[in-house]
């Protein structure tokens, strides 16, 4: 274990959050690459940062379980060393449809893995984070959706809800706690090339709407990334409770 700087990306394996593992690894963290159920691309994801000279390491987890994410911060304390960053990225997206054909088991799926794992991931960095807890600080950065703002309707306002919720843990939970050396910012992405959109059912979805964005195209994980990267960094070191969006414009 050294002193290298150690950051946890939540749903790591694919789109946003595997871009993001890379920036962090490429600039010179510890990264512990969580994900759920696709150890083949999480697998990958990993031979790649390892070919490059980065260390990590992969760890599955379902982060809506409270006894999962409890196991994963105990490896990382073991394994790594003291949490610096945290990204709460992981999610789910289930089949467009209007609210009136939404079954109670899919809204409270939707609410459990969007929402209940960022709080429970947030509760366990800031007990290791707070210098009020004998931690040396570090910082949160939360992933919501441009669709916190828009609803999403007719196609998923639940998940568009979970992320609105996103936005009101960021808020309160940087509030909370500015004075104990912790920020908590979040990145709100629009419409982003990533294979969540087959979740939805329809893989194509960017090409179908890019025209409606002011900027005429769809955005790329990597910009997201380094937009949730330059948010960890000294960089941004006066900001906290803030949400940067990149939707090209919408």
């Amino acid at each position: 274990m050294s002193n290298q700087k150690v950051a946890i990306v939540t749903g790591g394996g694919r789109g946003i959050g595997a871009a993001t593992a890379k920036i962090f690894a490429q600039n010179g963290y510890a990264v512990c690459i969580n994900y759920k159920s696709n150890a083949e691309t999480a697998n990958t994801l990993a031979q790649e940062i390892k070919a490059l000279g980065g260390h990590c390491i992969l760890l599955q987890a379902d982060v809506s379980k409270e006894i999962d994410v409890l196991r994963m911060f105990e490896i990382v304390d073991r394994e790594l060393g003291a949490i610096s960053v945290l990204v709460n990225n992981a999610g789910i997206l289930k089949q467009q449809t209007r609210l009136e054909e939404m079954s109670a088991d899919r809204i409270n799926s939707i609410l459990v893995n969007n929402v209940t794992s960022y709080f429970l991931c947030c509760r366990e960095a800031v007990k290791r984070m707070s210098t009020r807890r004998g931690g040396l600080g570090g910082v949160i950065v939360n992933v919501s959706s441009g669709a916190a703002r828009t609803g999403s309707s007719n196609e998923y306002i639940d998940y568009a809800a979970s992320k609105g919720a996103i936005d009101t843990l960021t808020k309160g939970l940087s509030l909370e706690v500015a004075a104990e050396g912790i920020r908590v910012n979040c990145v709100r992405p629009g419409l982003i090339y990533t294979d969540m959109h087959a979740d939805g059912g329809e893989p194509n979805r960017i090409d179908r709407l890019k025209s409606k964005i002011p900027m005429q195209r769809g955005g790329l994980p990597d910009e997201v990334a380094a937009a949730i990267y330059w948010l960890a960094s000294e960089k941004s070191s006066f900001a906290t409770g803030n949400f940067l969006d990149l939707t090209g414009g919408l």
